[in-house]
């Protein structure tokens, strides 16, 4: 039984529903394309969007070859968005189901958010709503990871080729070596399942990061409170030293992941629900503060994504 102190809102389950199903379409066709280039042993092909609605319309068998890679994705975001849901039902607190969001280029959606209606009372509570998301998605991740790696091939340089170049998180590179000892990673052609398991270590990974709004923010505030603001903006500009870092290192433009990524927390994720709650979280979620610690550091990237330089 869930608590349910507050008066709850009602679901609008149509919009829920529709937003799922318009996102489930666009990643289908998303994951066909993938399909598509993992036949012709190429990562991505950037240009290849709205070609692949094109052959579809005319072939519309090929939109069956995108549902592993859709079903996987959604599988992971929903597990995650679920976590966030239950364990923000079980606090007593109102929250939405989750909203999809879809689109039409890329991966085929730009994720999923629950709304929280009403205020978190306790450091508990926040703790519990911030690490429920990524454990439970990453538990569902690591059996399409384990999937999509054993059904992945032998490539040489295959991840050199394509429109778009990704990096590896050391999960990802524990897998390939367990089923490819030797090989590199850009020697391994991934299959799409095994790129929806990449994308949900970087939702993962990007939502730990102890910023602000994201879940790795609500988990540090659980742990020291007020502290926390000024530490978002520590981070925050961590985040913009890499990628000066990588902009330096590289001719890739591989920093501009980050730049992007911070000046979007900056301007909407830096705010913080204020808490007046003096008890500590105690021993048992220490420990899970510490599993989503480890969770994160196996997700993170350190370039997600590289476009070859044009000139």
């Amino acid at each position: 039984m869930f608590d349910r102190p507050y008066s709850f809102a009602r679901q609008r389950y149509w919009l829920h529903a529709l937003l799922l199903l318009i996102t489930f379409i666009t990643t289908t066709l998303a994951g066909a394309d993938l399909a598509r280039n993992f036949a012709r042993g190429l990562t991505f092909a950037m240009d290849d969007d709205w070609f692949g609605y094109s052959r579809v319309w005319h072939h519309p068998a090929l939109f069956l070859s995108g549902l592993p890679f859709s079903i996987s994705l959604l599988a992971i975001l929903m597990a995650h968005e679920m976590g966030h849901y239950i364990t923000a039902r079980r606090n007593g607190v109102d929250a939405s189901l989750p909203y999809f969001l879809p689109s039409p280029l890329l991966i085929g959606t730009f994720g999923a958010f629950i709304r929280i209606r009403t205020s978190i009372r306790t450091k508990r509570a926040l703790f519990d709503i911030g690490v429920g998301g990524p454990i439970a998605g990453f538990v569902v991740l690591l059996f399409v990871l384990a999937w999509g790696v054993s059904h992945s091939i032998v490539a040489p340089l295959a991840g050199a080729r394509g429109g778009l170049q990704f990096g590896t998180p050391l999960l990802m590179q524990l897998f390939l070596w367990i089923k490819f000892p030797g090989r590199q990673p850009v020697d391994i052609l991934v299959h799409p399942v095994a790129r929806a398991a990449w994308v949900g270590m970087l939702t993962t990974a990007l939502n730990l990061l102890p910023i602000g709004q994201l879940d790795g923010g609500h988990i540090l505030y659980a742990f020291i409170g007020e502290r926390t603001r000024l530490l978002s903006r520590v981070f925050l500009v961590g985040l913009l030293g890499l990628a000066g870092y990588q902009m330096y290192t590289t001719h890739m433009g591989s920093g501009t992941n980050w730049l992007i990524w911070a000046g979007i927390l900056f301007f909407l994720a830096l705010r913080h629900p204020e808490l007046e709650d003096p008890r500590p979280i105690g021993a048992a979620r220490s420990w899970v503060a510490l599993a989503a610690l480890v969770i994160f550091v196996l997700c993170f990237m350190v370039s997600p994504v590289r476009t070859p330089a044009r000139f």
